[in-house]
């Protein structure tokens, strides 16, 4: 597997940009004493998260990252993909369990279930061609 079969989906980069302002904004507050340091922690989680949350697919699986983990999902526990009411993609697992993919559009939809090897149904004139 190369990583060109891989397909990513992160947060808007911005996101990070606006968690670097806000620690250096906070710095001031900090330094006026000790017990504000934990000020520096909440910019600090939300440029790790942004950096580090998405959703990796390829046609082994999918690769669900968060803040402090990820989980490793292979297509053949995914019964169904899915849209949810704030336009989310969310995976429904053959436990019952539904998980929702991180970064992943309603219009990114296309492209993670093409990194499985799949095609949507109903949309195979529409669907973008996956051969090289």
């Amino acid at each position: 597997m190369t990583s060109t079969d891989t397909v990513h989906f992160r947060y808007s980069q911005a996101i990070w940009v606006a968690a670097v302002i806000a620690f250096i904004s906070a710095l001031p507050l900090a330094s006026a004493g000790w017990y504000f340091t934990p000020v520096l922690l909440i910019p600090l989680l939300i440029g790790i998260w942004a950096w580090r949350a998405g959703t990796d697919a390829d046609r082994a699986g999918m690769k669900v990252r968060a803040l402090f983990g990820q989980r490793l999902i292979p297509w053949h526990e995914v019964v169904q993909l899915g849209v949810d009411d704030r336009r989310r993609v969310i995976a429904f697992l053959t436990g019952g369990q539904v998980v929702s993919l991180p970064a992943v559009p309603a219009d990114g939809l296309h492209r993670l279930v093409a990194a499985s090897g799949q095609h949507l149904l109903g949309t195979d004139d529409q669907a973008p061609s996956t051969a090289q």
